[in-house]
């Protein structure tokens, strides 16, 4: 038992890991955000991992074209939002069924990316660390949250600023009132439809950039299986997080910190089933996040088309 301590002791004071939590929860918590606004405005953006994976294909791309970090980061907005656009006019203008809209664009990037990064030669690189001075030396958390490449500071300002878009802002009220009882938002004069559409614009902005800062602030390199599924974790996080900003970011955290926590095992010496690590993040997310999240519930029309004239 005192070994179990002493490892449990060796990995949480481990620098090391909580930097791989900030990154990988970060990459999350660009998606969540987005996610988290769309929700509230009563619509659940499926098609979210494939915002994030065309974010990283179209960031690689304007990468490799210009050899710009900023660029690349903009083509990713671009890549996501074109996502975005599919599923916001097929299932809020169209009224095509959200969940199979979502799923079809899934499978359509994950196409299309596999097959033109088979045939294209792309380059990209990770961007350059930038530690805050003061703040960086920190123990523990400092490195962690100021000593990151510096596309991942952009999430800093983008937390507070989707907080005042949805609470201090007309839109975000409108936002939150048509997920919340529609008829009465037409009624009341709101574009239910409209609103939808533009949250979920919102959402494949950011989980386009997210998506890029996967290439561009992690890795360095594009891989076709790098999203791996976590678009899903995303919405998740939100769900779990009770549809609250913090709960949304806490999440994204908890499950950064499982998985650094399972790759920081094998770096440290210690050995554990592989499966059991592999399955770890996401069982841990959805238990940490279920217990400290039962208060709370979803938007009473999250889901649900509007039509109008239809109850």
């Amino acid at each position: 038992m005192g070994d179990f301590f002493s490892a449990l002791a060796d990995i949480f004071t481990s620098p090391t890991m909580y930097g791989s939590a900030v990154r990988l929860g970060g990459f999350i918590a660009f998606a969540a955000l987005g996610e988290l606004v769309a929700e509230k405005a009563g619509t659940i953006n499926i098609s979210v991992e494939g915002s994030l994976l065309a974010g990283a294909f179209t960031g690689t791309i304007g990468y490799d074209l210009t050899k710009s970090i900023s660029f690349g980061l903009a083509a990713g907005i671009v890549g996501g939002l074109m996502v975005a656009l599919i599923q916001a006019n097929l299932s809020h203008r169209l009224t095509a069924d959200q969940f199979i809209v979502g799923l079809t664009a899934n499978v359509l990037v994950l196409g299309l990316a596999g097959f033109l990064s088979g045939n294209l030669d792309l380059v990209a690189r990770r961007a350059d660390v930038l530690e805050i001075p003061v703040l960086s030396d920190i123990p523990l958390i400092g490195p962690a949250l100021f000593g990151q490449t510096w596309p991942t500071y952009l999430l800093y300002p983008l937390v507070p600023l989707t907080w005042w878009l949805l609470y201090k802002t007309r839109w975000g009220l409108e936002v939150r009132a048509v997920g919340e009882n529609p008829q009465a938002s037409d009624l009341s004069g709101i574009d239910v439809n409209k609103r939808r559409r533009q949250a979920i614009y919102y959402g494949g902005i950011l989980a386009g950039l997210g998506g890029a800062f996967l290439v561009l602030g992690q890795i360095g390199s594009f891989d076709i299986g790098a999203v791996g599924g976590r678009g899903f974790i995303a919405i998740a996080a939100v769900y779990f997080g009770g549809w609250t900003l913090f709960g949304t970011m806490l999440g994204a955290l908890v499950f950064g910190l499982a998985d650094a926590f399972r790759l920081a095992l094998p770096v440290l010496g210690y050995r554990l089933n592989a499966q059991l690590l592999a399955a770890m993040p996401y069982v841990l997310t959805l238990a940490v996040m279920y217990l400290i999240t039962k208060p709370f519930r979803q938007p009473a029309a999250l889901s649900r088309p509007f039509i109008r004239g239809l109850r």
